[in-house]
């Protein structure tokens, strides 16, 4: 006898999270096919929105996604002969509260969501479990927001790996066409349903849910599924030389994906296949993705680490490095202010953390500069300026924010070698060699020679006179000396190798 065809469910609902768009989409791509009628939803969850600024950017390049991936939801749907009134579900509370009545009043058989391993988003998850399971409700999850995640890649022992370069390795041995496939969304999409009347609300303004407006729309990064698609188009026309561009911000060499990355407005997929074919294209191989390939990886790495190692948010990978004294008192405060601020005297750190407070950006490299400036120049705990970068990036996630702090404080899974500081001069003439970037978002020093402007108190004072500038008043003196604070740092960890 012919096999049935028949869908096993009637109704279900797709609870998005960080994965705003349809396409290439796991937990749509499953609810599609095991079920008739398939509504999608997005939940403001107050339990995270409650504790940002009125105005964040993240919270506005949100709300703009929604709007095109609602748009990308109606064109797919009108291309599969579906109801040409689908739209997405928004709600704006308490995702624990919300997403449940939203299935209960869709009369749904199940949930469908991609996996979210951020401690919260597990306690969340668990709790709406529960709560859909006491109403009848199955909750089902998958791998959306990684290639491999969780207990995928281990070692041959069957442990986590704790170093970067065997992961990576063994990341690529595994890795085949199966594992970045593409989820044939749109070939199921004619079970996208029209919402139940008066259920629709449409995706609520910034001030229905509290906030204002920032200034998203001049950084020149276009939200939702059509501007990722946008901004990887441009990134593949610079791909190959990425390995030589990706160190140099005043140089367009990054992808700029990352944001889109976090919210899920882009398929990793999809990015890692593109680089894995470029890579591997014979004699005309490009080095520039297959060092890229590896910044994915990465990411990857991180995951993994925060699954296995959910301690680390709040305490060191090595746990011994949480024996470190770290700077406090009131000195220590001015000092973390001047950071925060961009007024330590270094000009490539306080350019790098205007570009941050201006735009909610910060160039891979520099990340590392001030975050080694941080902690073994000023001796700040990096978890002061881990909480920083979780205020203020646009691209924020925890796992890869959490690894790349600990890297660089060296207290992190194959990290920086204590004893190897930055010198946020050297830095400064070897990636902006000319100054271009520190001009940028620091114009009081633009008129400075490329020589003096990496170290101006260091500078001739006829060049800072013919410049406008005079230090401790256009521009601050350093708050520490470098050499100086390098001998205290390796004083500070010491106590390292004493408790070993």
């Amino acid at each position: 006898m012919p096999r049935s065809t028949e869908k096993p469910l009637s109704r279900a609902l797709v609870w998005l999270r960080r994965d705003l768009r349809a396409d290439d989409n796991a937990a749509l791509y499953h609810a599609l096919c095991a079920a008739r009628q398939v509504w999608v939803g997005f939940i403001f969850d107050r339990a995270i929105l409650d504790a940002l600024p009125r105005a964040d950017r993240r919270v506005e390049f949100i709300r703009d996604s929604l709007i095109g991936l609602e748009a990308q939801l109606r064109q797919m749907a009108e291309r599969a002969g579906a109801p040409d009134s689908v739209a997405l579900l928004v709600r704006h509370g308490k995702s624990a509260d919300e997403l449940p009545r939203l299935a209960q009043a869709l009369g749904v058989q199940a949930v469908y969501c991609n996996h979210d391993d951020d401690p919260y988003a597990l306690d969340r998850d668990a709790g709406v479990r529960g709560t859909l399971a006491g109403a009848g409700i199955a909750l089902h999850g998958s791998k959306d927001h990684v290639v491999f995640e969780r207990s995928e890649v281990l070692t041959q022992s069957g442990g986590a790996y704790g170093v970067f370069t065997p992961y990576k390795n063994a990341w690529l041995k595994k890795v085949d066409g199966f594992y970045l496939k593409a989820y044939p969304v749109e070939r199921h999409a004619a079970a996208l349903a029209a919402p139940p009347q008066g259920m629709a609300a449409g995706v609520p303004t910034l001030a229905d849910i509290g906030f204002e407006p920032t200034n998203l729309a001049s950084l020149k990064m276009p939200a939702g599924p059509a501007g990722a698609q946008t901004m990887f188009a441009d990134h593949l026309q610079r791909i190959d030389d990425y390995d030589k561009t990706r160190d140099f911000p005043a140089v367009k060499g990054p992808s700029y994906l990352s944001t889109h990355l976090r919210f899920g407005t882009i398929s990793i997929r999809q990015l890692a296949r593109t680089a894995s074919q470029r890579m591997d294209g014979g004699s005309t191989g490009s080095t520039g993705a297959a060092v890229w390939l590896s910044e994915l990886i990465w990411r990857d790495f991180y995951h993994q680490v925060l699954h296995h190692h959910p301690r680390v948010v709040g305490h060191s990978f090595k746990r011994e490095y949480d024996a470190i004294k770290w700077e406090h008192g009131k000195q220590a405060e001015a000092l973390f202010a001047a950071w925060c601020d961009g007024r330590t005297g270094y000009p490539l750190v306080d350019a790098a953390m205007h570009q941050i407070n201006q735009t909610g950006y910060m160039h891979n490299r520099l990340r590392m500069v001030v975050a080694s400036f941080l902690t073994k120049d000023l001796g700040i705990d990096w978890r002061r300026g881990e909480a920083y970068f979780a205020l203020h990036l646009n691209d924020f996630d925890l796992a890869a924010n959490n690894g790349g702090w600990q890297w660089a404080s060296s207290s992190g899974c194959d990290a920086q070698p204590y004893f190897r500081i930055f010198n946020p001069v050297a830095q400064s003439e070897k990636f902006d060699p000319q100054g271009k970037f520190i001009r940028r978002y620091l114009p009081q020093l633009a008129r400075l020679p490329d020589a003096s402007i990496h170290a101006p108190w260091l500078a001739r004072p006829v060049d800072l006179a013919a410049a406008g500038v005079e230090l401790g008043k256009h521009y601050p003196k350093p708050v520490v000396d470098h050499a100086t604070a390098r001998e205290k740092t390796l004083q500070r960890y010491a106590v390292v190798k004493a408790v070993k």
